[in-house]
């Protein structure tokens, strides 16, 4: 099912022991838009330490409860690796944690221990990210939200600027995001799939589309309030007339 991840902050999160804390924020590769990590808000838990749990180490979510359970107990959690979620993770950060749990890498493979759950990626992409155990050279971790901040780009000017990202809560894959057109088109909200951006810039803090301006302006408004469903999703794809990727 595809969901809001605006509507995912704040869900609590429970070990097999107890309750951790309450998602505060999410880490994405801004090239495969695949989710690696939940930052999590452990609140009185560890003294309100923000930690990283992959999305890995989730159980089946307790959608009606708002609840993702995780697979380790709080003291494991406690004595996780000291990373800070306030600046870019290290690719050799993310290896200390990845082995400390005990997760396979999503970069193939390695660190020679058995993984919670595999990675919802293709063994192709497994294998080209990199030899096991070993961490690619290239770091495209971002935070969504600091994204979901970022301005649009058309090719032929701005549009607005990202409101939301929707992801597909089975394979952890944004699908696609929110774009709020503010002043532009008078507050319209459209949805646009992550495949067509071209380049994000964390510099200029920028999220540049192969759309133009008008195509955008006149796409099938977004609504908060509806689901995301596959007929909307084949009316977007239809309108810009791009084949949709399986």
């Amino acid at each position: 099912m595809l969901r809001s991840m605006l509507s995912l902050i704040d869900y609590n999160i429970r070990a097999a022991d107890g309750d951790i804390g309450t998602v505060d924020d999410f880490c994405f590769d801004d090239q495969s838009w695949v989710v690696r990590y939940l930052v999590v808000d452990t609140g009185g838990f560890l003294s309100s330490r923000k930690v990283l749990l992959s999305t890995a180490a989730l159980g089946e979510p307790e959608w009606v409860d708002q609840t993702f359970p995780v697979k380790h107990s709080r003291e494991e959690v406690e004595e996780s690796p000291d990373i800070s979620t306030e600046r870019a993770v290290s690719r050799q950060q993310e290896a200390d944690l990845h082995a400390y749990y005990r997760w396979l890498p999503y970069w193939g493979g390695g660190l020679g221990a058995p993984a919670a759950q595999p990675y919802p990626l293709p063994l192709t992409e497994l294998l080209e990210a990199g030899e096991p155990g070993e961490p690619p050279k290239d770091n495209h971790l971002c935070r969504f939200r600091e994204v979901a901040t970022y301005g649009v780009r058309a090719v032929d000017g701005e549009i607005g600027r990202v409101e939301d990202f929707i992801v597909d809560d089975t394979q952890w894959t944004l699908k696609m995001f929110v774009v709020d057109t503010g002043h532009w088109l008078r507050g319209k909200q459209v949805l646009l799939a992550t495949e067509w951006i071209d380049q994000v810039s964390h510099d200029e803090k920028r999220v540049v589309v192969n759309l133009k301006r008008a195509a955008i302006e006149d796409s099938p408004e977004y609504d908060p309030a509806a689901p995301v469903n596959e007929e909307f999703e084949l009316r977007l794809y239809d309108y810009y007339g791009r084949p949709r990727q399986p």
